[in-house]
């Protein structure tokens, strides 16, 4: 039991420790490095890599190592596919189910996320993006939906990429806007309109990302 326990939460530093990109794509991951850093045994540190590896976060060479992985372009486009559609479906269900807690919450992130962008500060408008949208689906209500968007936010490490994506002229402005809007028609109880707009505000910082990543390799 303390074995199990002592490798969840060596699994759960870990993930998070990537998905922040404290350990950024291609670190390589030592058994005995971690192991001395965790002040445990190998046996957890590798049950551990062995979950993040099933979750997409971590990649086995045999022969030459463990490392952080690196998703292909492939796998983030079917990834924000996969998450326009659980977002957009969480923000018709928030949409239809009246005055609940998470709307006054939401309606306090879009303040300091006004004023994020007003002071040019990325950093703190990057949390308050990812704080927006897990509001949006932990307000639907829907515990099937939520797991599977926790899933998929671990394996896009999305903190990381949303980073990245607000690096584009002009992104940050642009999702502080699309955020607005999606907010206003879920507030209106428009379940439709507030589907159909997240959607666009996901596929439009998935554009973001790519344009930014292709860039990046060009210098």
């Amino acid at each position: 039991m303390q074995q199990t326990s002592m490798q969840a939460r060596v699994a759960e530093e870990l993930r998070q420790m990537i998905i922040s990109g404290e350990l950024p794509p291609r670190s390589s991951l030592s058994e005995m490095a971690l192991s001395e850093t965790f002040g445990v045994s190998r046996t957890p540190i590798r049950e551990a890599l062995k979950q993040l590896q099933i979750e997409g976060l971590v990649e086995v060479r045999p022969r030459v190592g463990t490392f952080v992985a690196v998703p292909s372009r492939r796998e983030i486009t079917e990834l924000f596919q996969m998450k326009e559609l659980l977002e957009g479906a969480a923000a018709r269900l928030l949409a239809f189910r009246g005055n609940v807690p998470e709307l006054e919450r939401l309606q306090a992130n879009m303040r300091e996320a006004d004023e994020a962008v007003r002071g040019g500060d990325s950093g703190r408008y990057a949390e308050l993006v990812h704080e927006f949208h897990d509001l949006i689906v932990v307000g639907a209500d829907n515990t099937k939906l939520e797991a599977y968007y926790r899933t998929l936010m671990n394996q896009l490490a999305y903190g990381r990429l949303v980073r990245t994506s607000l690096t584009r002229p002009g992104r940050l402005n642009e999702s502080d806007t699309e955020h607005h809007r999606v907010l206003d028609l879920i507030l209106a109880k428009d379940g439709d309109g507030a589907e159909r707009v997240m959607r666009e505000h996901v596929r439009r910082s998935h554009q973001a990302l790519m344009a930014e990543m292709d860039e990046r390799l060009e210098r």
